[in-house]
């Protein structure tokens, strides 16, 4: 009776063995079934934009986001705003995120570019030597640019054809002023860099508020001297290049681009954007 008993018992032990076995072999069969699923391989994007996105810090937030979400890989080619428009027009980018109001509405009317939404702005302010020796203030700056071509004073222009370049441009044929001659310094260069000659320079240059914030600290011969005007506003746009006129636009993830920088979890990023560092934002979201 006992060695029946025993016989039992140890039936019972290999059938609860075999099962286990079973089991392990099935759960490594499945595990090795799902390693071999290969995953998609992330498509590509190509944004062009301006330069004051890159050298103020925020799409090194911003991409990552979207190429998380997404499953994309962003080519980011950060030039002036019209250099960043006529690759738009020529089919040589998929989305654009500029700053140039008038010269982005001929783009879209041409139709070269479609889903055209506002999403976020700052402001442009003039900084100069810290002396300041032109007198400068306030927040006229069309006064200040008049007072600045009759005293000569050392001016540094991106003179790139960006959104910044146009705006100061535009000033200047406020007054009716051609500038030109040694004190007019044309770099053809980006914010960031166009900055750093201005410090070497000791001049006064026209940025957006963004770029001036990150690079502020190493340019400790400057100084904000004129700002807050109501001319000053400096508005951001996003759009996606038309399929339909350029036939190799990647314009899923570019519509994809367009609706993500408006959707409110990325307005309230672009929004907080910059206010740990500088106590400041340096970028405000859109809002109707």
């Amino acid at each position: 009776m006992l060695k029946n008993r025993y016989i039992i018992v140890l039936f019972a032990f290999m059938l609860l063995v075999l099962s286990a076995c079973g089991k392990s072999e099935t759960n490594d069969a499945a595990a090795k079934e799902k390693k071999v699923e290969p995953k998609a391989a992330p498509t590509e994007m190509i944004l062009a934009t301006t330069t004051s996105t890159q050298d103020s810090g925020l799409l090194d937030v911003l991409i990552p986001m979207f190429e998380k979400q997404n499953n994309v890989k962003v080519k980011t080619i950060a030039v002036g705003t019209g250099q960043a428009l006529e690759m738009g027009t020529k089919g040589e980018a998929d989305a654009l995120l500029v700053h140039a109001p008038a010269a982005e509405k001929a783009v879209v009317d041409a139709g070269d570019a479609i889903n055209y939404k506002r999403v976020m702005y700052n402001d442009f302010i003039l900084v100069g030597p810290k002396e300041n020796p032109a007198g400068v203030s306030g927040d006229d700056i069309a006064a200040a640019f008049k007072k600045l071509a009759v005293a000569k004073a050392t001016f540094v222009s991106r003179g790139d054809d960006s959104g910044t370049n146009k705006k100061e441009l535009g000033i200047w044929a406020l007054d009716n002023i051609k500038p030109e001659g040694n004190w007019y310094v044309s770099t053809g260069q980006g914010m960031g860099q166009t900055l750093q000659v201005a410090a070497e320079k000791k001049g006064y240059v026209l940025t957006d508020r963004a770029t001036w914030l990150a690079q502020e600290k190493n340019l400790d011969t400057l100084k904000i001297v004129v700002e807050g005007g109501k001319d000053l506003m400096n508005i951001y746009h996003v759009m996606q290049v038309n399929p339909e006129k350029h036939d190799k636009i990647n314009s899923k993830d570019a519509e994809k681009f367009v609706e993500i920088m408006v959707d409110p979890k990325t307005q309230d990023v672009i929004e907080n954007f910059g206010k740990k560092d500088y106590g400041q934002s340096l970028f405000y979201k859109y809002t109707e």
